[in-house]
C-alpha cells in the first residue's frame, strides 16, 4: 500500500508564496498530481506531473503561470511551488498518485491519496 504524506501548508498573505511537498513511501505511480478542495466545493485538479522521462506537466487554468509542479525521483518526493497566491487558492491541498501513463484531471483516476494540508490565503 502506497502512503503519501503532504507538508508545507500554512497561512500566507495574498501575493505570497508557499511550497508544498509530498513524500511517497514507494515509487508505485507513473503520474503524480495535486488536487485541492475548498469548503463546500468539489475536489479539483491543480497540477500533474509524469514520473516517467521528460517529466511532462499539466496545470489547471486557474493556477497556470503561478504554480510550478516538480519532482525529485531519487527522494520519491513531489513539490508544488505556489507563487502570487490569491484568497481563492484557499483550500485543503491533496497529493495523489495514478497508475495511468498519462496525466489525468479526474480524481477518480487516482487510487492513492495523502491526508491533505491546509493552505489559507488572507486578503
Amino acid at each position: 500500500q502506497v502512503t503519501l504524506v503532504e507538508s508545507g501548508g500554512g497561512l500566507v498573505q495574498a501575493g505570497g508564496s508557499l511550497r508544498l511537498s509530498c513524500v511517497a513511501s514507494e515509487r508505485a505511480s507513473y503520474v503524480m498530481g495535486w488536487f485541492r478542495q475548498a469548503p463546500g466545493k468539489e475536489r479539483e485538479f491543480v497540477a500533474g506531473i509524469s514520473v516517467l522521462s521528460h517529466g511532462k506537466t499539466d496545470y489547471a487554468n486557474s493556477v497556470k503561470g503561478r504554480f510550478t509542479i516538480s519532482r525529485d525521483s531519487a527522494k520519491n518526493t513531489m513539490y508544488l511551488q505556489m507563487d502570487s497566491l490569491k484568497p481563492e487558492d484557499t483550500a485543503v491541498y491533496y497529493c495523489a498518485g495514478s497508475l495511468l501513463m498519462n496525466i489525468a484531471r479526474q480524481k477518480t483516476e487516482y487510487p492513492y491519496w495523502g491526508q491533505g494540508t491546509q493552505v489559507t490565503v488572507s486578503s
